[in-house]
């Protein structure tokens, strides 16, 4: 399905969130609720399972869990993460089974209520997954990879409102990274808000101006789409200025002509968009489009 400028697709299958140390004092692994809290040996158990879960060592990693779950009976993450476990190896109603037992042992660990939304996300259900996304974030609010997580199913669901919010918090706990301004400002454009998306775009390029800016694809792409939400609120003088500014950094040199002739033509102004209409056959002279505006520049029916 395609929106705007994203296309969705089904969501690649992640970590659970005890298993990343994305920020500076993001609490680690091992930081479990009282009374869940594992000995050091049998903590650095637990983090093999993780290990042997990303490499597809399952039969390894269910080894390890079984390890600590013959001491520790009751440790809910490790029930959950041997669940997770299981589900890659087909064993769903046994997943199940564990990840909820897990979660009853454990219902104030974000990384049980991870878990289980790992499971419906993998059953597709997106609807209880994002439930579940949200259960965790209200145990560890700040966790960049459960938000991630949570915002890939919203923009598959539609839940685009929720979407925008999601990503505006990603982007207000990590402002240096670069991904979290495009992916508010696409947020925030999904949702109809175009001024607030123009406005992230602004404010982005704001911090990368004193660089010395060299053409990238991704920055070029990123112009055009500022470019075509400057077209979509209807200046259409201002979207071809901007267009003709970009041009340097822009490395997708036909698709930049294509808008700028689309443009002129808009604009009534023919000479101009016949200059481009030609450089464009030049490229591909069977292109039917570039033949339709060649003849609408030189007002022929």
């Amino acid at each position: 399905h395609e929106q705007g400028w994203v296309t969705v697709f089904p969501p690649p299958p992640s970590l659970p969130s005890c298993f990343r140390r994305e920020r500076a004092g993001e609490r680690g692994s091992m930081a479990t609720p009282s009374g869940q809290t594992l000995p050091q040996k049998e903590a650095a158990v637990f983090k093999t399972i993780v290990k042997f879960y990303e490499t597809k060592q399952y039969k390894k990693g269910l080894k390890a869990a079984d390890s600590i779950i013959k001491k520790f009976p009751n440790h809910g993450e490790t029930l959950a993460m041997k669940g997770l476990t299981l589900n890659c190896l087909d064993k769903k109603k046994e997943a199940y089974e564990l990840v909820r037992l897990g979660l009853k042992n454990c219902m104030t660990s974000h990384v049980c209520w991870h878990v289980y939304g790992l499971l419906y996300r993998s059953d597709r259900d997106y609807k209880e997954a994002i439930k579940c996304y949200k259960q965790a974030l209200k145990r560890d609010t700040d966790n960049t990879q459960i938000l991630r997580d949570l915002s890939l199913l919203q923009i598959q669901t539609r839940e685009t409102s929720g979407f925008a919010e999601t990503r505006r918090r990603l982007l207000t706990l990590n402002p240096k990274n670069r991904n979290n301004w495009i992916g508010f400002a696409i947020a925030a454009y999904t949702s109809g808000d175009l001024d607030m998306a123009l406005q992230v775009l602004k404010s982005y390029e704001t911090t990368v101006e004193s660089d010395n800016i060299k053409p990238e694809y991704e920055h070029g792409e990123m112009l055009m789409c500022k470019n075509r939400i400057l077209e979509e609120k209807g200046d259409l003088e201002a979207t071809l200025s901007h267009l003709v500014q970009s041009e340097p950094l822009v490395l997708d040199k036909v698709s930049l002509r294509e808008k700028r002739m689309s443009l002129l033509l808009r604009l009534e102004r023919h000479e101009e968009a016949e200059v481009v209409c030609r450089e464009l056959l030049a490229i591909n002279s069977e292109n039917y489009h570039y033949h339709t505006a060649f003849l609408a520049s030189k007002r022929c029916e």
